[in-house]
């Protein structure tokens, strides 16, 4: 097999636009103080290791729970709007846990980072593209969580209080769309 570049540069940055990590600082910022801290390895090694199980049995380990992509994108949509839209009131709808443990799976390994989006995208990506290049950007993708995941602290005095408040309106209302996004397209294929 031929190394071909602009495979793997595609399937990055596609799956960095979807996994979308920038975007999510604010939130990420938000349950950090929530939990007293996110567990950067954990993280990054858990949502890596849901995006690999999805790259080769995905589609067979829904089937055998007995659920499809498309309520699997629902599931997670609702996380995801629940999300953004504590961002963008001020409410807290996702209780503080002083064990960073706990938010380690849920909700920062799914659905923030490799939620259902990104796991139906790397599904997806299996009709045009050798599996190997998929790895390969999942794998570079996880080094780039990974070092977001480690500079929350330096991101957060970057911005101060007042930026971080504003991005994490901004970006509230951004979750909310993508959220909706997600759930209207898929919504669809219940009534079938």
């Amino acid at each position: 097999m031929n190394f071909r570049a602009d495979q793997l540069f595609t399937i990055t940055f596609t799956l960095f636009a979807i996994i979308d990590i920038v975007g999510s600082v604010p939130v990420l910022v938000g349950l950090k103080e929530k939990m007293g801290g996110i567990r950067a390895v954990p993280a990054t090694l858990i949502s890596g290791g849901l995006m690999i199980l999805f790259l080769f049995v995905g589609e067979q380990f829904l089937h055998v729970l007995g659920l499809n992509i498309q309520s699997f994108a629902v599931g997670g949509s609702i996380v995801i709007f629940l999300l953004g839209l504590e961002m963008v009131l001020g409410h807290e709808i996702f209780k503080a846990d002083a064990d960073a443990k706990s938010g380690t799976f849920v909700p920062i390994a799914f659905p923030i980072i490799a939620g259902s989006g990104t796991l139906t995208t790397i599904m997806s990506l299996k009709a045009n593209y050798d599996e190997m290049y998929i790895l390969a950007g999942i794998l570079i993708n996880l080094v780039f969580v990974f070092m977001v995941l480690k500079s929350l602290n330096l991101i957060e005095r970057v911005l101060g209080k007042n930026g971080l408040t504003a991005v994490r309106k901004f970006f509230g209302v951004i979750l909310l769309a993508i959220a909706v996004k997600i759930f209207s397209s898929n919504l669809a294929a219940f009534g079938k």
